[in-house]
């Protein structure tokens, strides 16, 4: 069998994997123990984020003609990548909060709906909270004025019934 046969169907499975991808970010793992790496993996899963590890030439031929193709200038060193269907900055986030903690592993670059950062716009993107966080604050900020009138309407009425209470 030519060896290009047994690569194609990694290169498929990759392809596989980044269509209809929100984002993918990759980095390096190069120095981290097999627990953290194991730790980083789990936290990943939970998140609904794939993470891999690839051989660089394999994700080079998977990228070719679609808008994850600007990774390929940083496939050099051990490479993984992270990547997530549904929210578009969680693997940056996950990286980058691991990256804090494990000084080997560090973030290379990514794609976010369709937009190439460089190592220093992934971690600008990594500080963005989740849809559901951006969410529940601003409903949180909506809810706030109307609680503060009910309380206020509330403590009127009460006012006036003690009031009320007091001619009569």
């Amino acid at each position: 069998m030519a060896k290009v046969e047994l690569k194609q169907p990694v290169v498929e499975e990759i392809k596989e994997l980044l269509n209809g991808a929100a984002s993918a970010v990759l980095v390096e793992y190069r120095g981290i123990t097999v627990e953290e790496d194991t730790n980083l993996r789990k936290e990943f899963r939970e998140a609904g984020i794939t993470y891999k590890v690839y051989k660089n030439t394999m994700i080079r031929f998977a990228v070719q003609g679609t808008e994850f193709e600007p990774l390929t200038a940083d496939l050099e060193g051990p490479t993984a990548i992270a990547v997530s269907k549904d929210d578009a900055t969680a693997p940056a986030r996950i990286a980058a909060k691991y990256a804090k903690q494990v000084k080997p592993f560090e973030l290379k670059s990514g794609v976010i709906e369709g937009t190439y950062y460089d190592k220093d716009g992934i971690q600008v993107i990594a500080t963005i909270p989740s849809r559901e966080e951006l969410l529940s604050k601003l409903l949180g900020s909506i809810q706030s004025p109307i609680a503060n009138f009910a309380r206020v309407i509330k403590q009127i009425a009460e006012a006036q019934e003690g009031g009320a209470a007091e001619e009569a």
